[in-house]
């Protein structure tokens, strides 16, 4: 059976990575400081803006982490007006639709962020629910925020897919029992796959993503 799919955003949704590393490479090197991708892709990626803000600056207030945090992604809003749906993210929503399927996105991302990006791609009517790590009691790699996008669809984890990029994302949806397929757009395939991806693809456009849905779809209707 298949009755939900959850996406993660950033990353997932649209490739953004770029992006939120410019946006802090800006801001650090006002500070004097240089940040390298492979520093955001091993501690940064995927990750919720307090835990960034814990790894980046530890001796600083929590106030103080909010306000950099604050900074950042009003810089990313600003260098992203426009952004590009991952392939074949449209198909797999229009299918969803006519199967039925319930859509929501989980995401670290702040509402403002998820707004933003939703708003950017066109595709701001087309998800059920959009939930945010800063309204929930614990962020990924939690399986929390998972296990409530599950409650908000009245689905049921053994009839559900994921779809993440980041390592804690993947970690979340796969440790609330869902399939989770790893999109390999910030990390390479091995990466998610020991995280817990059980499928990793390129974009929606894959044919192996199209053959588990539809083996998945025929279940249900068999």
């Amino acid at each position: 059976m298949l009755d939900a799919l959850l996406f993660d955003l950033d990353g997932t949704l649209t490739d953004t990575d770029k992006l939120h590393l410019l946006a802090l490479q800006q801001l650090l090197l006002e500070e004097g400081r240089v940040f390298t991708e492979a520093e955001f892709d091993a501690h940064v990626s995927g990750c919720a803006n307090a835990d960034m803000c814990r790894y980046l600056f530890p001796q600083r207030s929590v106030a103080e982490h909010e306000a950099f945090a604050d900074r950042k992604e009003a810089r990313f809003r600003a260098l992203s007006p426009t952004l590009r749906p991952t392939p074949g993210l449209e198909r797999l929503l229009t299918h969803a639709k006519q199967q039925a399927i319930g859509v929501a996105v989980v995401t670290n991302a702040p509402r403002a962020n998820a707004v933003h990006m939703l708003q950017a791609m066109g595709l701001a009517s087309r998800f059920e629910h959009v939930l945010v790590a800063e309204e929930l009691a614990r962020a990924k790699p939690d399986p929390l925020p998972y296990l409530t996008g599950l409650e908000c669809l009245g689905a049921l984890a053994q009839n559900a897919l994921a779809f993440e990029d980041s390592v804690p994302g993947v970690t979340a949806a796969s440790r609330a029992g869902i399939f989770t397929v790893g999109l390999s757009t910030s990390q390479s395939p091995q990466v998610l796959l020991e995280a817990g991806a059980r499928l990793v693809v390129a974009d929606f456009e894959d044919a192996r993503l199209w053959e588990l849905i539809e083996g998945m779809l025929g279940v249900m209707r068999g």
